[in-house]
């Protein structure tokens, strides 16, 4: 058995490792944080954050350090020859959430917060220290780690997390590639213009031929500009400043201004993934694992949800509240995601770029179409955000999903269990469930009938809460004058959820529902059939 007092290694202090650690610290797992370069990164590649990167944020207990350094983005708007051809709003109707928006925030920003919380937790990132081989064994992973003075380290760690970048060691060191293509090549180039631009909107300006897509930043005046055609002369800044500025100008109808880029880069657009992304010991997350197009600002997103999704698995099992099962979880979630996640980038990299030759008069033509037809731009509208939102996603297939059936508009197993900002804000059941779901505990969240027969499913309640307390928050909701955690006077809460008297839900620390089910005997058995062990249980970890 692999001595637990050991710290996990994650290799790369980036977004996705100092999630990884955070959430693992969190949890009372110790951590040990490496990372190759000097010191953290200067330069922004990604800067949207998404709604259900919020969301989990807002869980983590970050993200109110976050929003106030970042803009609010709630539109995309197209322009082409002078025309502002249509602006799109956010439409979050079918995705309750209580961040009905994209932040735009510095990449280098998001760590810093990141890298300070999970310095507060206890866990300093060590910088120069590159993992350079390693070699798993059957209790352990052997690492050689070579530090910036040359000096070499052998170590072992119960657990290895590869969170180092599309350029992974450890991916290689596993033996695994990322399977794909590589289609396009662009230009990123980050510019102060003068061109009255809205900042709480994305812009695409069609160029004839070609696009540019400009992203604010939280900068009054400063602009991520993506290049989809023309890529030469990055070595010369000027050229390129007076390229974009003649691009920009002909698309907007009027001359603008555009300093020199303070960052360039020339990338090409790939979409790639492996076909696992668990190896004994070791497991790999973020770019490591699957690489996309920045067309819809998946990758730092889709990477935190990784780490998310991994970290309390791997804590629960690593603290002997889960059979080792439960990791298996991890592969079988995460892969279909990022395959679903390649489809939708694929899609929006084709629309940002329009290389058809059809393009400039099928974009006129459809937006059109869209100012005239309100319900057909409000359903492009809602297909949009789902395509980059990360609200959408649902885990039905998963092996801790409880099949079952749900109340039509209630979320079914595999779900997030979301909820709008009104409601966050205004009902006291949301506020209160809001606040559990903060809690790195599963959640079973149950009601009792309405018979004198509650007095049972309350002793089953407090017998589970005794038994499995240590990894699940045991709480009830009930309406005016019944004893409940959950305040829902007007039964708002329960009517939302699906909850009927004497049902439960069994809600993951993820936010996703694993499983709804009736009757107190069935407490124990939904646990135990989501992997969870009650206390004094035989030691079952690895």
């Amino acid at each position: 058995m692999a001595d637990h007092a050991q710290p996990v290694l994650i290799a790369g202090a980036g977004p996705v490792g100092l999630t990884a650690a955070h959430e693992l610290a969190r949890r009372g797992i110790p951590v040990r944080l490496v990372d190759a370069a000097a010191g953290p990164a200067t330069s922004s590649r990604a800067l949207a954050v998404h709604a259900r990167t919020m969301e989990v944020l807002d869980q983590m207990g970050t993200l109110d350090r976050l929003l106030p350094l970042g803009r609010r983005v709630t539109h995309f708007t197209m322009h082409r020859r002078g025309r502002t051809l249509v602006r799109f709003e956010t439409n979050y109707r079918t995705l309750p959430t209580r961040y009905p928006f994209s932040l735009m925030v510095d990449q280098v920003v998001t760590e810093r917060v990141l890298r300070e919380r999970t310095a507060e937790l206890g866990v300093p990132v060590e910088w120069g220290v590159e993992l350079a081989a390693l070699r798993q064994e059957s209790d352990s992973v052997r690492v050689t780690l070579r530090h910036a003075d040359g000096r070499t380290e052998e170590a072992g760690a119960p657990w290895l997390i590869g969170a180092d970048g599309g350029r992974s060691t450890v991916r290689k060191q596993l033996g695994m590639r990322l399977i794909g293509d590589s289609t396009q090549v662009w230009l990123n180039a980050d510019v102060t213009l003068d061109a009255d631009l809205p900042p709480d909107s994305n812009h695409l300006l069609h160029t004839d031929p070609g696009t540019l897509l400009l992203v604010p930043f939280p900068e009054p005046g400063k602009w991520r500009v993506v290049d989809t055609a023309d890529t030469d002369g990055a070595e010369d800044p000027e050229r390129v400043r007076r390229r974009l500025a003649g691009k920009i100008g002909r698309a907007l109808g009027r001359p603008v201004a555009v300093t020199a880029p303070t960052w360039l880069s020339v990338f090409t657009v790939q979409q790639r993934q492996i076909t696992r992304m668990r190896e004994g010991r070791c497991f790999l997350a973020g770019d490591a694992a699957h690489v996309h197009s920045p067309a819809s600002g998946q990758g730092m997103n889709s990477g935190i949800q990784d780490a998310y999704n991994l970290s309390w698995k791997l804590a629960d099992v690593i603290r002997g509240h889960a059979a080792p099962a439960l990791l298996d979880s991890y592969d079988a979630e995460r892969v279909p995601t990022g395959a679903v996640l390649l489809r939708s980038t694929r899609t929006a990299t084709a629309l940002v770029s329009l290389r058809t030759a059809l393009a400039p008069a099928l974009l006129t033509a459809g937006t059109a179409a869209l100012r005239r037809i309100a319900p057909l731009r409000r359903k492009v509208e809602g297909r949009m955000i789902r395509g980059f939102c990360g609200l959408a996603l649902a885990y039905p297939d998963s092996p801790l999903t409880r099949p079952s059936g749900a109340p039509d508009g209630a979320p079914a197993p595999g779900d997030r269990i979301g909820c709008d900002a009104r409601a966050a804000a205004e009902h006291p059941g949301w506020s209160a469930l809001r606040a559990e779901l903060a809690d790195p505990r599963w959640l079973l969240l149950a009601t009792t009938p309405n018979t004198t027969g509650s007095a049972r499913y309350r002793e089953e309640l407090a017998r589970t809460a005794g038994e499995f307390g240590a990894a699940v928050a045991v709480r009830t909701v009930a309406g005016p004058g019944a004893p409940g955690e959950l305040p829902d006077p007007d039964g708002r809460l329960r009517r939302e959820l699906g909850l009927a008297p004497g049902e439960f839900l069994l809600i993951r620390p993820d936010g996703h529902l694993a499983a709804r089910d009736r009757g107190p005997d069935r407490y124990p058995d939904v646990l135990r059939a989501c992997g969870l062990l009650p206390e004094g249980a035989a030691d079952a970890r690895p």
